[in-house]
């Protein structure tokens, strides 16, 4: 194994049955997918949770979809899962730092809770934005670091968390980072009411890649 490998299989084998789908994420999963065209990514399939989601809101004979995932072990449940989908999903195994993907290659990036985990955010995001073509959009949902005590109690427990939860950071300002990146325009980003300490609160929202002439206006 290398040394840069990321491989969580405990996290990989309890992640479907942890996480709360049907009670809690499965509208705002709705969200990132609704009006799907073009050439979509997903920015970290983990266990392939989205890959319904495609199927059931997308016309499929105008949508393509890539998805990448790091975790081995993660990816092999994401590929049983887009076995049985009459959905034709090109896997790989690559990092969202650096994508094996050309250049302007997608209408639509989503990432469903996955920059919780991603080593190097910057490099992640502009990954995002060299994939996507000019007005191409980068939709998200994610938990970040909370304000007050619950951010002090999150700051605390967020190295046993981060090794016992697959890598997971509870102390990243992902809407900053986000909204702060030359190459985008914020379409709308909006607190949405779910999520239990400390993985609270949500952000879900779409960014719109800009043309590159105007990065630096």
């Amino acid at each position: 194994m290398s040394d840069n490998e990321i491989t969580h299989p405990l996290f990989a084998a309890v992640y479907d049955t942890a996480m709360p789908e049907e009670t809690m994420l499965e509208p705002h999963r709705r969200y990132l997918v609704r009006n799907l065209s073009g050439d979509v990514l997903d920015l970290g399939a983990g266990t392939g949770t989205m890959f319904s989601y495609f199927e059931d809101a997308t016309d499929r004979s105008n949508a393509t979809f890539c998805a990448i995932e790091p975790d081995p072990h993660m990816l092999k449940q994401a590929k049983k899962k887009a076995e049985p989908l009459d959905l034709d999903i090109k896997l790989e195994k690559a990092r969202a730092e650096s994508l094996p993907y050309e250049d302007d290659s997608f209408d639509t990036v989503i990432a469903g809770i996955v920059f919780c985990t991603i080593q190097d955010v910057g490099a992640a995001l502009d990954e995002v934005a060299r994939v996507l073509r000019p007005g191409g959009e980068f939709r998200f949902l994610e938990h970040v670091h909370d304000d007050g005590l619950q951010g002090k109690v999150q700051s605390a427990i967020n190295p046993a968390w981060k090794r016992a939860i697959g890598g997971c950071q509870l102390t990243r300002d992902t809407v900053a980072a986000f909204a702060g990146h030359d190459a985008f325009d914020a379409v709308e980003i909006e607190e949405v009411g779910i999520g239990v300490p400390p993985l609270k609160p949500f952000v879900r929202g779409q960014l719109r890649r800009r043309s590159p002439a105007h990065f630096w206006e």
